[in-house]
């Protein structure tokens, strides 16, 4: 169904995202988290799972980072050699600023046969040197014999600050990107503004509207709070105030993703814009990941009352 919806600009997308487990993680570890990752997820009414990439951001923020960096397996290494229960397709991400112009050509012909679709990350900060641009690796992808099937990266927050995020999707999409998945949002203005922009520059330049698949994540602390804002996520003052003084964090946060995710159904819906839902944890609490599989559900009865299986 994933690939029907993302081919026929369908709204409707749910995914799940995860993050690997540590790079360094004992082997007999890895197996169990995956497990359980696997029998949480088989239960959910989902699309696919996406399995992020991590990086470094450090060299894009100068404060502290509130939890300390450790590198995570490969996502493409994880799903193949522990997830393989999971009949789910599955967005690999991939950092691709690390790689050499052969590196990354192998890894795509390696894989595209495997990967479902993929999504290619550039690095945190024009500050970090990079083997490799975002812009070279989708050009590396497209003369591929066997390439992949691509999505891209869209970030709301980017816009008010440039007001040119549209302009990037678009170019994304000539470079062969056909979805994109969004930072966490919990400001709702950037995000319209940002949908308004792609909506009314589609109509006058005569261009198609790909899906947008927004990603929501609950908040179950001040520390996940923090970091969270740490990692470029804009919170209002308001709301940061009124989830620092709620008497159950957690609990409102989901509450205001929810209202965040009505909102945006309504607003794409008015303007036909194909839109999806990316749910996940970046806390490994678990009160945190529980309340992330219970918003995954809301959202998913949500969708369905707004007929998101229509076509675009």
């Amino acid at each position: 169904m994933l690939v029907d919806k993302i081919n026929n600009k369908k709204s409707g997308v749910l995914l799940y995202g995860l993050t690997p487990p540590k790079l360094n993680t004992d082997e007999t570890k890895i197996k169990a988290i995956a497990k359980k990752q696997i029998d949480r997820i088989n239960g959910l009414d989902i699309d696919g799972l996406v399995l992020y990439d991590i990086q470094d951001e450090s060299s894009r923020n100068n404060t502290p980072r509130p939890f300390p960096f450790m590198e995570t397996l490969s996502p493409d290494v994880y799903n193949t050699n522990y997830l393989n229960d999971l009949n789910l397709p599955k967005i690999i991400y991939k950092s691709v600023g690390k790689y050499s112009e052969e590196e990354l050509h192998n890894w795509i012909q390696n894989n595209a046969k495997h990967i479902d679709f993929s999504v290619f990350v550039g690095t945190p900060s024009t500050k970090q040197k990079t083997a490799l641009s975002l812009n070279d690796a989708y050009l590396i992808n497209k003369k591929a014999k066997n390439a992949l099937q691509l999505g891209g990266v869209t970030i709301p927050e980017r816009h008010f600050k440039k007001n040119d995020e549209h302009v990037r999707l678009f170019n994304k999409i000539d470079k062969g990107c056909n979805f994109f998945i969004s930072q966490c949002v919990y400001n709702l203005n950037n995000t319209k503004s940002f949908l308004s922009d792609y909506y009314y520059n589609s109509i006058n330049n005569n261009r198609e509207l790909l899906p947008i698949i927004f990603t929501l994540t609950p908040c179950g602390s001040l520390k996940t709070m923090e970091f969270m804002e740490w990692l470029g996520i804009d919170i209002p003052k308001w709301l940061v105030n009124d989830l620092k003084n709620s008497k159950d964090i957690l609990a409102e946060s989901v509450t205001v993703c929810k209202r965040i995710a009505k909102e945006l159904l309504e607003y794409c819906e008015s303007k036909n814009i194909p839109v999806g839902f990316n749910i996940e944890s970046v806390s490994i609490r678990k009160a945190e990941i529980d309340a992330s599989i219970e918003l995954l559900k809301d959202v998913k009865l949500m969708m369905n009352k707004y007929n998101c299986s229509k076509d675009f």
